[in-house]
């Protein structure tokens, strides 16, 4: 046990108390025989508590209880599994908790067989590590090496990516490694864990300050023992720019480094995907490139560029967005705001992709995520306001287009529940400031407070639940044919599988609302205006919705639709 900061700590196993002698470098040991599912924990100098592991292994009672010995499963059944890369591929994010009624990884795994037959690649888990509470998003993790009990905890975890494998599909865990949850972190106790800044969530972490080496071991050490123990094929890496790292060997590059160790240890390829707001292609560019080697990096602005175009919404961030030209930019480069003025953070942001150099999917593409979801007032979905033309426009510009593509849980049937921020705090003063920071929140942004729903009532987890029943009726189900005759498209048809933005053409039209991509002799059109538009290119209609005609112009495309076409 590391733990420099007490001067005495002793290791309790079912009540039977230990000593433990101290190195000159702050770590304890002792050795001790304990039965297969030993309850255990710390008691540091004269507190009486017995405090978790904070490399526990499991938590049954919760993070604020004993950790319980349990050591990778014996049972698993996917040595064929080769992997694959998350390069150009198609990833469905879902949170657990609330992708079925029951909300454990067991009841998951009865959905995995529609999701193969919806032909995403990758299964990609909202974060889950131990948090306080039943019920939550997971990013308030406070035990990041444990796996959330109520989801079914280690062993139902391994069931879950075994399932997977067995099916195809890869796995991705969300993984939060820039703050501890604000319920259950003990790690103060025991060492620095904890920086002296902040961020927008909580306390930052220690990754550059003094007594930093062994807080950055702990952290890519979780990052390696969800590849490892758990067999995922990789991480998304939950917001890095609040990673505040002044080393010259900055923590993304490390973790890139040992996770390209890892995989060749296991033989299959394992992935870092990054959430950044920083739009700085260094953390996607090669190592021998001065870059960080991460294998790919979310794109927001692609998501903004998309949404505003076709929604017409223009509050807060979506300010710079909203015109075709913007689109069309926007799918050219990867990155709209590439070291020029943001009009919503008041000054100049990101900086040029070389597309050239770095093939478009290492940018992931989307059109509805957690964030844009549930950090939304109201947690609505673009299904509760957009038609179902719309939503189709929007599946066709992130999965028609060059880049790695994400789909977000029930997107592709238009689901009419909302997504909302949950989380069930024991403790009643956390609970009320986080009523009440979320109130103030979305003030600023011009929401009435009281529409806000109380992230602490159990109804607003409730409602946020995937509704199956409504999957294969009417709209619903047409959307989902249309998802899945395009992701069958996206994976068969070579012209879709090109990389090189260079290779890519964006025409459209301001005044009249269409815009089309041309990929080899695939050309997808579509009007996002409402009145009928002719778009001037012929040929044979691979997909649609709507129903798309020949003229002497070229091809003519209903109000809020789309055609895929074989140039001729």
């Amino acid at each position: 046990m590391w733990a420099p900061k007490p001067t005495l700590v002793r290791l309790d196993v079912d009540g039977v108390v230990h000593p433990m002698t101290r190195s000159d470098d702050g770590w304890w040991h002792t050795v001790v025989d304990a039965p297969a599912g030993a309850r255990y924990g710390y008691l540091l100098d004269d507190d009486p508590k017995v405090l978790p592991d904070p490399r526990s292994p499991r938590q049954p009672d919760g993070v604020h209880d004993r950790s319980q010995l349990w050591n990778p499963s014996d049972t698993w059944t996917d040595g064929e599994w080769a992997g694959r890369s998350v390069e150009g591929a198609v990833i469905y994010e879902l949170h657990v908790g609330t992708f079925t009624a029951a909300g454990t990884f067991d009841a998951a795994i009865e959905k995995l067989d529609y999701l193969v037959d919806l032909g995403v690649d990758f299964v990609e888990l909202m974060p889950v590590n131990s948090f306080a509470g039943t019920h939550g998003w997971g990013y308030d993790g406070v035990l990041w090496y444990s796996v959330h009990e109520p989801y079914g905890g280690p062993d139902g975890l391994v069931r879950l990516v075994d399932a997977c494998h067995v099916r195809g599909l890869g796995v991705l865990i969300d993984a939060v490694f820039n703050h501890f949850g604000p319920s259950g972190n003990y790690l103060p106790r025991f060492g620095p864990y904890l920086s002296s800044g902040s961020n927008p969530w909580g306390e930052g972490v220690n990754i550059a300050d003094a007594d930093s080496d062994e807080v950055r071991r702990y952290i890519i050490g979780c990052a390696l023992r969800w590849m490892r123990d758990f067999h995922a094929d990789g991480l998304r890496l939950d917001a890095v720019h609040a990673l505040v790292d002044t080393t010259a060997v900055h923590i993304l590059e490390e973790m890139a480094t040992e996770t390209d160790w890892l995989s060749q240890e296991v033989g299959r390829p394992l992935s870092l995907v990054a959430e950044s707001d920083l739009n700085d292609p260094r953390l996607i560019t090669p190592r021998d490139h001065y870059g960080y080697g991460i294998t790919a990096q979310w794109d927001d602005d692609i998501h903004h560029a998309i949404h505003t175009a076709v929604s017409g919404e223009r509050q807060g961030y979506y300010a710079d967005f909203g015109s075709l030209a913007t689109l069309a930019d926007t799918l050219r480069r990867g990155f709209f705001h590439a070291g020029t003025y943001s009009s919503f953070r008041r000054r100049r942001h990101g900086r040029p992709l070389d597309t050239k150099a770095i093939p478009a999917g290492r940018l992931l593409a989307y059109t509805c995520t957690h964030d844009q979801v549930g950090n939304r007032a109201l947690g609505d979905r673009p299904s509760q306001h957009l038609t179902g033309g719309q939503l189709a426009i929007k599946a066709a510009l992130a999965l028609g287009s060059p880049y790695t593509a994400m789909l977000f849980m029930g997107e592709e049937w238009g689901a009419s529940t909302p997504f909302q921020f949950f989380s069930s705090h024991p403790e009643p003063e956390l609970a009320k400031a986080t009523v009440e920071g979320r109130k103030a929140e979305f003030a600023g942004h011009g929401w009435d407070a009281h529409d806000i729903p109380d992230p602490q009532d159990p109804q607003t987890f409730q409602r946020s639940k995937l509704n199956w029943d409504e999957v294969d009726a009417g709209d619903h189900a047409l959307l989902l044919g249309f998802y899945r005759d395009l992701i069958a498209l996206r994976r068969k048809d070579p012209d879709l599988a090109d990389p090189w933005l260079d290779h890519l053409t964006v025409d459209y039209d301001e005044e009249l609302r269409w815009i089309m991509l041309s990929r080899g002799q695939l050309r997808i059109a579509c009007n996002l205006g409402g009145e009928p538009v002719t778009v001037p290119v012929a040929g044979d209609v691979v997909l649609a919705w709507g129903e798309p005609s020949g003229s002497v112009d070229g091809t003519v495309l209903e109000g809020h639709s789309v055609a895929i076409l074989r140039h001729r």
